[in-house]
């Protein structure tokens, strides 16, 4: 009998050690995760913010005589969905490296307010990361694509390196943004686990 109470005291520790192993585990995701979403917000952010290009372009004001050549450059700051775009990366790439700090630092679990307060924090970033992408994905179609219906010609056909860059960031940041919905998803996780 006793035998059986030393081996069920063995056990537990068992348990305890692997416990233990999986907060480890699931505090390294997390981590990851948060370094991952503050390389991809800073990147988006850098893509855009340095995106420019210059173009002389042929202008034909009267049929009967020749184009006009007019230099022409597009630049991010230019559009308010791109300066939304590349402030809400910065602000969401900030906040990435300070809840890095945070959950580095609270990496027991030692408060549960300040695990609520980041939890809080990813979800805000998700939605203005969406958000802000979603912003500079329809000011990038229109000018893809153009409108036809108000007489919007497409620019991509011109800038098409601007374009492509402003694609490429829009990727990034899409990337980003599941970073921060997947460090929710955990959360939510955890959470139903308890």
């Amino acid at each position: 009998m006793e035998s059986k109470s030393s081996y069920n005291g063995g056990l537990e520790g068992v348990e305890r050690e692997v416990r233990v192993a999986n907060k480890r585990g699931a505090g390294t995701c997390e981590s990851l995760l948060r370094i991952l979403a503050l390389a991809l917000t800073l990147s988006a952010a850098v893509l855009l913010g340095v995106d420019k290009q210059n173009k002389i372009v042929p202008l034909r004001i009267v049929d009967t005589l020749p184009p006009i050549s007019v230099p022409v450059s597009a630049k991010w700051h230019y559009l308010s969905a791109f300066v939304y775009f590349v402030v809400a990366h910065a602000i969401a790439c900030s906040y990435a490296a300070i809840s890095l700090i945070l959950s580095l630092g609270n990496r027991g679990g030692k408060s549960s307010g300040l695990s609520l307060l980041v939890v809080i924090g990813d979800l805000v970033m998700a939605g203005l990361l969406f958000s802000s992408n979603g912003a500079a994905v329809a000011i990038g179609l229109m000018g893809y694509q153009g409108n036809s219906h108000v007489k919007w010609k497409k620019v991509c056909n011109v800038f098409g390196k601007f374009c492509d860059q402003a694609a490429a960031a829009f990727v990034v940041s899409l990337l980003g943004a599941i970073a921060f919905l997947l460090l929710v998803a955990i959360a939510v996780r955890r959470l139903h686990k308890k």
